[in-house]
C-alpha cells in the first residue's frame, strides 16, 4: 500500500530538514589557539639567562611563594591585601560583570515568552444623534446614546529567533573567552599586589635596619668624640681631632631624620596596599625586625610552563580567542534571520466567561528578516572585527616576548645581586675587623684620631651596603616570582 503525501507536507518536509541543517552551520572562522611565538626559546629546558647557582628548572607551585621567605608578619599583611585591596575588588566586580553578560548572551538562544493582561471600559459616540444633527435636528428624540463597551483579555506572547547560522553561538564564545581573560586579569592583579607588598614590606625592614646601624653608629661615634674630648684635656689630642669627630657625629645624627621619613612612607604605603587607612599598621610594624630570611633555591621551570602560568598571557590569549569569534558573530548579518512568533490568548466582555473554550484565540507566524540592503555596513563591521582579532594576536605575541624578556632579566638580576652580596659580606668583614684593630691602636695611643674616624667610616659604610644589598636580593627574589606568574590564587 502506497502513502500519498501532499505537495504542502512535501515542501513542510523538506523546510524543516533544511533548518535542522542549518542549525548545525556556524560561520566565521574556527579558533585553533593562539600563534606560536618565539618557538625555539619555548622549547628550550631552561631561560637564556637563568643563572647556573641557587635556582632549580623544576616546576613551581602557582601561589603563596612568600610563605618561602618565613616571615609570618608578611604571610598576613599579603593575605590581607588580597582580601581587602580596592584594586583586587575592582577586578572582582568586573569578572563577576563578564559572567553576567554571558548569561545574558546563552540566554539569546532560548524562546522569549511574556505574558499579558487588560481590563478595557470605554463609552462610544451616540451615532443616531450626530445623524439626527445633521438633519436639522429633526427625529424623534428618544434615541440613546451608546452603551460602554467592557473588554478583557489575557494572552502569552512568545518568539524564537532559529540561530541558522551560528551568530548566537559566536556571540556566546566571543563573551565565554571574555569573561576568561577578566578571570586572568583577577590573577594578574592578585601577581602584581603581592609582589608590591612584598616590596613595600622589604623597603620597610630594610630602612629600620639601616635607622638602627646609623643609630648605633652615632652612639659609638659619641663615645669616640668623648674619649677625644678627654684625651685633648690632657694635651694628647688636637683640638681639630675634636672638631672632625663632632663632625661625624652630626652627620651620622642627620642621616636619622630622611630613614624615620622613609620609614613612615613606607608604613602608609602598607596600609593602604591591605585596604587599611595610613597609620593603622604603625603599631604593628613600627618595632625594628631583621630582613626575611632567602630561601636556598628558587624553583623557575622552563619557557613553555611560563606560558601556561602567567595570567597575562592567558589574558591575551582568550582575548584573541574573543576578538575570532566576534568575527563570526558579524559574518551572520551576511544571511537571513528566522524567527517564531507565537500568541495564545482570551477575550472576553464578561471577565467570568474570559476563559471559556469560544474565547480561546491563537496565532503561529514565521518571521524572515534578511537585510539585503545595507550599503556595506556589514562588511565594514566583519572588516572592523577582523581588525580587532589581528590587534589582539599582535598583542598576544608582544606580551608573550615581554614575558620572556621580563623572565630572564629577573633571573639575570638576582643570580648577580646573589655575587654582588657575597662580596659585599666579604668588605664588611675585612672593614669590621679593621675597625676593631684601629680601635685598639687609638685606646693605645699609637693611632690618631683621623686614621680611626676613616676606620669607623669605612666600617659604617660597608655594613649599610650589606644591608642594602641583601634588601635588593630579596626584591629581585620578589620581582623573579612576579615574572613568573606567581601569586594568583
Amino acid at each position: 500500500m502506497s502513502i500519498r503525501r501532499s505537495p504542502r507536507f512535501v515542501a513542510a518536509s523538506c523546510t524543516a530538514i533544511a533548518l535542522c541543517t542549518l542549525s548545525a552551520c556556524t560561520v566565521g572562522p574556527d579558533y585553533h589557539g593562539a600563534p606560536p611565538v618565539a618557538a625555539d626559546a619555548m622549547k628550550a629546558p631552561t631561560f637564556v639567562r637563568a643563572p647556573s647557582a641557587g635556582v632549580l628548572a623544576t616546576a613551581p607551585a602557582a601561589s603563596a611563594w612568600w610563605r618561602a621567605l618565613g616571615d609570618p608578619q608578611l604571610d598576613a599583611l599579603v593575605d590581607a591585601a588580597l582580601a581587602h585591596n580596592p584594586d583586587v575588588h575592582v577586578a572582582q566586580a568586573r569578572l563577576r560583570e563578564a559572567r553576567a553578560q554571558l548569561m545574558g548572551q546563552r540566554a539569546n538562544e532560548l524562546p522569549k515568552a511574556s505574558a499579558d493582561a487588560a481590563a478595557v471600559r470605554m463609552r462610544s459616540p451616540d451615532l443616531s444623534a450626530l445623524s439626527s444633527g445633521s438633519n436639522g435636528g429633526s427625529g424623534s428624540g428618544g434615541g440613546g446614546g451608546g452603551g460602554p463597551l467592557q473588554l478583557y483579555t489575557a494572552g502569552l506572547d512568545a518568539s524564537w529567533e532559529i540561530d541558522l547560522f551560528g551568530g548566537t553561538r559566536r556571540s556566546i564564545e566571543a563573551a565565554s573567552d571574555q569573561a576568561d581573560a577578566l578571570d586572568a586579569d583577577l590573577a594578574d592583579t592578585q601577581v602584581s599586589l603581592a609582589a608590591e607588598v612584598a616590596q613595600a614590606y622589604i623597603d620597610l625592614r630594610d630602612e629600620q635596619q639601616r635607622l638602627v646601624l646609623a643609630r648605633q653608629s652615632a652612639e659609638l661615634q659619641q663615645r669616640m668624640l668623648a674619649l677625644t674630648q678627654q684625651r685633648r684635656e690632657h694635651g694628647t689630642a688636637a683640638d681639630v681631632d675634636v672638631e672632625r669627630l663632632a663632625g661625624q657625629v652630626e652627620t651620622t645624627r642627620a642621616a636619622l631624620v630622611p630613614l624615620d621619613e622613609q620609614i613612615a612612607e613606607s608604613l602608609d604605603q602598607l596600609a593602604v596596599l591591605t585596604g587599611r587607612a595610613p597609620g593603622a599598621l604603625d603599631a604593628d610594624l613600627s618595632a625594628a625586625k631583621p630582613l626575611p630570611a632567602l630561601p636556598a633555591t628558587v624553583q623557575v621551570g622552563d619557557p613553555a610552563a611560563l606560558l601556561r602560568r602567567r595570567p597575562d598571557i592567558r589574558a591575551a590569549e582568550r582575548r584573541l580567542a574573543s576578538a575570532n569569534a566576534q568575527i563570526g558573530a558579524h559574518i551572520a548579518d551576511y544571511f537571513p534571520k528566522v524567527s517564531l512568533l507565537g500568541d495564545l490568548g482570551f477575550t472576553a466582555a464578561d471577565p467570568a466567561h474570559l476563559f471559556r473554550k469560544t474565547n480561546f484565540s491563537w496565532l503561529g507566524v514565521p518571521y524572515l528578516q534578511w537585510n539585503v540592503l545595507d550599503f556595506g555596513r556589514t562588511a565594514a563591521d566583519v572588516k572592523s572585527a577582523r581588525a580587532s582579532r589581528d590587534e589582539a594576536g599582535a598583542h598576544y605575541e608582544h606580551t608573550v616576548l615581554a614575558a620572556l624578556e621580563d623572565a630572564n632579566s629577573a633571573l639575570s638580576r638576582y643570580g648577580h645581586q646573589r655575587e654582588h652580596v657575597v662580596r659585599l659580606e666579604e668588605v664588611d668583614a675585612s672593614a669590621q675587623r679593621a675597625s676593631t684593630l684601629m680601635q685598639q691602636r687609638y685606646t693605645a695611643g699609637v693611632a690618631t684620631a683621623i686614621d680611626l674616624l676613616d676606620t669607623e667610616r669605612t666600617q659604617f659604610s660597608a655594613q649599610q651596603d650589606v644591608i642594602a644589598g641583601r634588601a635588593q636580593l630579596l626584591e629581585d627574589f620578589v620581582l623573579l616570582q612576579k615574572s613568573l606568574g606567581l601569586g594568583w590564587q
